[in-house]
């Protein structure tokens, strides 16, 4: 565990074994410990790391009358704080989106990226309204869990009530807390979210897009891998969109085979 400050705002990290280095991103309203399936998967290979994007997990708050700062300018303070050049980025949802603007912005630097739960968007990507709610609206005062939105399959809470109390216990921390009670605005520029269909096209990093089955977001996943020519797809069967997560041992299969192939050889 580590922290490190970041464009004046402090931000707690994560980080297990040697090697290669792998960033993995969060979702919205998430946290770097969510990713705990892929480093007890992967830290005796590679150098993983995670952090908490600032207003989520451990990491500080950003000031509530203002913007989010850009969470693509965030990564990038974080490699060169951390003295990485060329790592293997993964990130989900969100995490996802941050990655493929950063690769947007560096087409070549990443060693490997694999995207998962995001693609390509139009408007808002088709989200379930209930699961907009959950996300973006201010939650009430007395709220100590924050929902998981529409992120798991119906079942998993009553199929794996451990794994999801997990969860639910790991996101739900006082700074992630207090920007659900007091939401800010994210900041998106260079490119423009709107702006990635007609920009994605030039990374060059090998690329996995990964995508659950009943994610709301899998069509533009599909657009995403017919806009970047070199890139693979794999649509993991009955997965939701948290698919690192409820779906981890299939998530984990399908990175490390791509790793193996395209950095590992």
């Amino acid at each position: 565990m580590g922290f490190v400050e970041l464009n004046g705002i402090d931000v707690h990290y994560i980080e297990r074994g040697q090697g290669q280095p792998i960033v993995f991103l969060h979702g919205f309203g998430s946290c770097a410990e969510a990713w705990y399936q892929q480093l007890d998967a992967f830290a005796d290979r590679y150098r993983c790391i995670a952090y908490d994007s600032v207003n989520h997990g451990h990491s500080g708050n950003s000031p509530a009358d203002q913007r989010e700062p850009d969470r693509v300018d965030e990564l990038d303070a974080f490699l060169g704080a951390l003295g990485i050049d060329a790592p293997i980025v993964a990130g989900n949802s969100m995490g996802a989106l941050t990655l493929l603007r950063w690769a947007v912005r560096h087409p070549a630097r990443a060693r490997a990226l694999v995207p998962s739960g995001m693609g390509v968007l139009v408007g808002d990507g088709g989200m379930p309204e209930a699961t907009r709610r959950s996300l973006f609206d201010p939650v009430d005062h007395e709220v100590l869990f924050l929902p998981s939105g529409g992120g798991f399959t119906e079942a998993f809470p009553q199929e794996d009530p451990l794994r999801y109390g997990r969860y639910m216990r790991l996101r739900s921390t006082a700074t992630r807390i207090e920007a659900s009670r007091h939401p800010r605005r994210a900041t998106a520029v260079n490119p423009r979210r709107e702006e990635l269909a007609e920009r994605v096209g030039a990374v060059r990093s090998p690329m996995q897009i990964i995508v659950g089955e009943r994610d709301w977001l899998a069509d533009a996943a599909r657009q995403l891998h017919q806009l970047v020519a070199h890139s693979r797809l794999e649509v993991i069967a009955g997965a939701p969109h948290n698919v690192y997560f409820e779906t981890a041992e299939s998530y984990n299969k399908v990175v490390d085979g791509f790793l193996a192939e395209v950095v590992s050889a």
